[in-house]
């Protein structure tokens, strides 16, 4: 009796890849899907995803499509040697559908390749797109067509690249281009990719030009508004018209940078990172409308990054959310301020102030300016400009403390950050990442089959079924 138990459940659970966007099942012979979307938001989960929801509210806007999908569930994280993992491992996961240590890219732990949805859609006559707004050889995206120990290993990453054969690649710089073979560029150049460095050169781009495109481009962020740059959105649009063809396409599309936003705990700058990620989906979505019965569209994260909690001590159980659009920069670009100030030795706390209350909507003249900044609170930003003079402190324990409360971020440009989340009712407890669970939602053909309590390797494995053309 218990062996039959046994044998029903696994069967159902074998039955999941089967089910159609309705969650009813469907005809065994159709779960393979012509266009398969695979968007990762990196370091995005629940909070990321409800602080934007929220912020939309109080300007009266439509909420994110990513969250107006009809199938959504939870997805757990871990790697095979930690609770809390990294992008190579998470990415590993969601890409190759098994779990593999810290650090490592598309191989298990004993060191046994892995295969990778997007090399599986391959090898079965399809299209294989990858876009990131980071580079193009980092964790997320390696994930599906590197196999190395390490995520480090940025060169080989990149000949692995080449060596994929894959039909568009997109995102930012390589990170370490030139190596022991040569170029990394003219190496991709002689292996049949029409190598693009240039926004021009990508909006010119047409359907059948080139068999393979790279395009490399320098990659800002959104809430620094910089026109040279392709959006995420744009390379959705343009990858889906190079892929289009009769045997279907599979695309994975990176939002990198709220990683890094959230890694910085810059909640402003995060949440613009969202909304560019979110305008990506609405490409895929639009797309998806006009062949509601061949596409599927899969959101995810591949972990959450700096422990964002919606809510503060300070505001007890108010929020304002929307006070984050006065923020004007990144964190990045305020950085770069302090840097250039320091350098010209006029990081003084006069001439930081207006570039405070300019870049971050918060007032040092005591006004009633719900942003204006308290005794304690201009105490606390001295006293980080104080640390940010000082530079990097060679004792230990200071290096401890800076950790802490600076991870390895501009002190000065951290506790701005800080200042203006409490004020709108968040906080930050980490410059890491976290082990909560991603919030993982779909829409289309098959994608009831991603509904509920799952794994993070449930989405490769799942994935790899729908790509893979029936036997008979």
């Amino acid at each position: 009796m218990i062996k039959k138990f046994w044998t029903m459940f696994l069967a159902v659970g074998m039955m999941c890849p089967l089910l159609r966007a309705e969650e009813t099942a469907g005809p065994v012979e159709n779960h393979p899907v012509k266009y398969v979307f695979l968007f990762i938001g990196d370091g995005m989960s629940l909070p990321q995803r409800m602080l934007c929801r929220e912020y939309l509210r109080r300007l009266q806007r439509d909420d994110l499509r990513i969250n107006r999908l009809p199938v959504n569930g939870m997805t757990t994280t871990r790697c095979s040697n930690r609770l809390i993992t990294d992008s190579a491992a998470a990415g590993t996961a969601i890409a190759c559908g098994g779990k593999t240590n810290y650090g490592v890219l598309g191989l298990d732990p004993a060191g046994k390749r892995l295969e990778s949805v997007a090399e599986v859609a391959h090898r079965n006559g399809r299209k294989v797109g990858i876009v990131t707004s980071v580079s193009i050889d980092h964790a997320t995206p390696a994930a599906f067509y590197a196999h190395n120990p390490s995520r480090g290993n940025y060169y080989d990453i990149g000949r692995d690249l080449i060596a994929s054969g894959f039909e568009f690649f997109g995102g930012a710089d390589f990170l370490q281009a030139k190596g022991k073979d040569g170029d990394l560029y003219d190496l991709a150049a002689r292996g049949g990719y029409r190598v693009i460095r240039d926004k021009s050169a990508f909006v010119a781009l047409k359907p059948g030009e080139a068999a393979r495109t790279l395009v490399s481009c320098p990659f800002s962020y959104a809430i620094d508004g910089d026109d040279t740059n392709i959006a995420l959105a744009e390379y959705t649009e343009k990858v889906i018209a190079m892929l289009d063809n009769p045997h279907g396409f599979f695309l994975m599309v990176e939002g990198g940078k709220i990683d890094w936003a959230c890694h910085a705990n810059d909640a402003a700058t995060a949440l613009r990172e969202v909304f560019a990620f979110d305008a990506a989906v609405e490409v895929a979505y639009r797309f998806g409308q006009q062949h509601p019965d061949d596409t599927l569209i899969v959101v995810t994260g591949d972990h959450e990054t700096g422990a964002l909690t919606l809510g503060f001590a300070g505001t007890a159980y108010s929020s304002y959310p929307e006070r984050l659009q006065r923020q004007r920069i990144s964190y990045e670009k305020f950085s770069q301020q302090l840097k250039q100030l320091r350098q010209d030795g006029k990081l003084t706390w006069e001439a930081v102030k207006p570039l405070i209350e300019k870049n971050f909507g918060l007032k040092c003249d005591g006004s009633d300016d719900p942003l204006a900044l308290t005794a304690s609170e201009q105490e606390r930003l001295r006293q980080a400009l104080a640390r940010s003079l000082a530079g990097k402190d060679k004792l230990q324990d200071r290096q401890a403390e800076n950790r802490v409360l600076y991870g390895s971020y501009d002190p000065l440009c951290v506790t701005a950050t800080h200042i203006l989340a409490n004020k709108a009712g968040l906080g930050w407890n980490s410059f890491s990442h976290t082990s909560l669970p991603v919030w993982t939602s779909a829409w289309g053909r098959q994608a009831g089959c991603f509904n509920g309590m799952n794994d993070n390797t449930d989405i490769g494995n799942r994935l790899k079924l729908l790509v893979t053309p029936l036997r008979p």
